[in-house]
């Protein structure tokens, strides 16, 4: 299936809008944490909250709890105009307002209980020691790593069904296909997401006993076997490369950095905005503003990483399918049903991209074409 011209025109126009919000998310973030400090809301709900009790964890998760619920509330109408508007507007959804607003509320409970474990940790190693960015970076590897293990069995079914995948013979070739990339899997599954939307994924899902392959059903209906196999072999191409491992390393050590840096942000706070300590509750917003700015910054390092084991991962799966032509056809295909901008501006990819341009993935696989001939 070529790349459909009308629809690379909506890519374009949808890009273009999407990075325009995220842009504005940033700045009215930023400008609303800034608010929330320069007025003292946040010192005027550590001492509504200590009203109420004396613990230092209930205090922390009803800080965190009301600052996250206050922070939805306000950026509400954005999330709706990014997440179903815009998603509908350009056919990208087929969620009713209501099915939508569930998600919204099951994301919200979920953030609530993640996020609190979290911060919950952090604070309690802030108090306890001055290297404190040293454990917090130590759990939060633990806890990615439980997550990863979890997410399939207990987080993503909240969200969408799964069942197993009723095609004996594409079974049999992703099972093998598995087998010879030494990955363990625990069966081939269909994740629903037509009930949700028209574009199409697939994914090795979890470690350990949890890991499956997981096909979107809107993959499946729309893709030949060939086509399926070589979007496996990427995923798996980053099991044989050991890219969880990789992440895991490069994420930890971003993180450890930016607990780093948040430290020193909440010292000067200490210092100039006269908070207690580095563990006051009412300097929260300002390590928030830390870590996001930190984020912000090494994006595109990280992207820059990311970009580099997809395109490894994409010429494993060229190498073990020597299928070129199923890849080329797998990534027209994608192209046109996700609304993927085929060729972004550089600084573009440079900035957002975690994955390479479909542009540059289809050349791969006419280089590759031309090498087997």
């Amino acid at each position: 299936m070529p790349i459909n011209p009308h629809r690379q025109q909506q890519a374009k126009q949808y890009a273009r809008i999407q990075h325009r919000l995220f842009a504005l998310d940033l700045v009215l973030s930023a400008l609303a944490i800034g608010a929330v400090i320069a007025l003292g809301l946040n010192v005027w709900l550590k001492q509504i909250i200590f009203a109420l009790t004396s613990d230092a964890w209930l205090a922390t998760f009803l800080y965190f709890a009301v600052g996250a619920i206050g922070y939805g509330i306000l950026f509400f109408p954005m999330s709706y105009y990014s997440s179903f508007v815009i998603e509908h507007h350009f056919g990208l959804s087929t969620q009713s307002l209501r099915s939508w607003l569930i998600d919204v509320v099951k994301g919200g409970a979920l953030a609530l209980v993640l996020g609190g474990v979290v911060i919950e940790i952090i604070y309690a190693v802030l108090r306890a020691t001055e290297w404190w960015w040293l454990w917090a970076t130590a759990f939060m590897i633990l806890f990615q790593v439980v997550l990863a293990n979890l997410a399939p069995v207990l987080i993503f079914p909240i969200f969408i069904k799964f069942k197993p995948l009723d095609d004996a013979e594409l079974v049999a070739r992703l099972t093998a296909l598995a087998k010879r990339a030494h990955a363990r899997v625990r069966g081939v599954y269909t994740m629903m997401l037509s009930e949700k939307t028209t574009t199409a994924n697939a994914a090795l899902m979890g470690l350990g006993n949890t890991r499956r392959i997981v096909l979107g059903d809107t993959l499946y209906n729309e893709y030949t076997h060939d086509e399926i196999e070589t979007i496996l072999a990427h995923e798996l191409g980053h099991h044989v490369h050991r890219d969880i491992g990789w992440s895991l390393a490069f994420e930890s050590f971003t993180t450890l950095v930016g607990f780093f840096i948040a430290d020193l942000f909440l010292k000067t706070a200490v210092a100039r905005l006269g908070y207690a300590d580095i563990a006051d509750l009412a300097a929260m917003p300002v390590f928030a503003l830390a870590l996001g700015a930190f984020g912000l910054i090494t994006m595109p390092l990280g992207n820059a990483f990311s970009r580099w084991r997809e395109r490894m991962a994409d010429n494993y799966a060229l190498h073990t399918t020597r299928n070129p032509q199923a890849f080329i056809g797998a990534m027209e295909k994608l192209a046109n049903q996700n609304l993927a901008e085929v060729e972004p501006e550089p600084w573009v990819e440079y900035l957002l991209y975690s994955h390479p341009p479909i542009g540059k993935r289809i050349r791969w696989g006419e280089e590759f074409a031309e090498q087997e001939e």
